[in-house]
């Protein structure tokens, strides 16, 4: 029976991002990362995680190469996409790999799923990807949300909901360069993601090769 990847990802808890259980924001060398994807969730088992997700940029050819392992890897795929002014990074956690509907979505190239200066620019209408990730039985979560410099994170959140956002990424570290672009208080955005009823997700997102 197919997995159920909205009930299965809802249940999730804080606990489980914050202890090593799950982590649902991963990169492998499908698109910028490091690391091999077998090995990731080789490694991702061996630790004891519950369920991770390969979450690479603009791709599923890691989850299509990798098929025996989805249901442990939740597929995913963080698409770069822009909302009026603002750019963010919009994750479809539990779609259908095969989907048609998201096709055209996806990177045409190696080059738009690793190289920033490429992956700014996108013309992805993210209405039509909010429908088309939900058609393929999937829910849209935003990424690293403190990143999106929104004049009014709550309107901003607010219209994205509109418009079909299921969840926001809560349970974040904000690695590297992230930690000195934070336009919003993780704090607020919590309260925000509670006032719309959002799903929260989290994870490391990762991009070398060990957990």
């Amino acid at each position: 029976m197919p997995t159920d990847y909205k009930e299965l990802i809802s249940k999730f808890t804080k606990e489980d991002y914050l202890e090593n259980r799950v982590n649902l924001h991963i990169h492998t060398a499908y698109s910028d990362g490091k690391g091999n994807y077998r090995d990731i969730a080789k490694q991702a088992q061996s630790k004891g995680y519950t369920n991770i997700a390969i979450t690479d940029h603009n791709t599923v050819k890691g989850h299509i190469d990798n098929a025996d392992l989805l249901g442990f890897v939740v597929p995913a795929v963080e698409f770069d996409v822009w909302y009026k002014y603002i750019f963010l990074h919009l994750i479809a956690y539990g779609i259908d790999i095969n989907a048609h509907c998201m096709q055209k979505f996806y990177a045409k190239n190696k080059a738009e799923t690793e190289k920033d200066i490429v992956r700014i620019l996108p013309k992805r209408n993210i209405k039509e990807l909010i429908k088309a990730i939900h058609n393929a039985g999937g829910i849209a979560v935003i990424a690293h949300p403190a990143c999106c410099w929104a004049l009014n994170p709550d309107e901003f959140i607010k219209d994205l909901v509109d418009i079909g956002l299921d969840g926001m990424e809560i349970y974040y570290p904000y690695p590297r360069w992230r930690k000195y672009m934070k336009f919003a208080p993780v704090e607020k955005l919590e309260q925000i993601a509670d006032k719309y009823n959002l799903i929260k997700t989290g994870g490391t997102d990762l991009h070398d090769t060990l957990l």
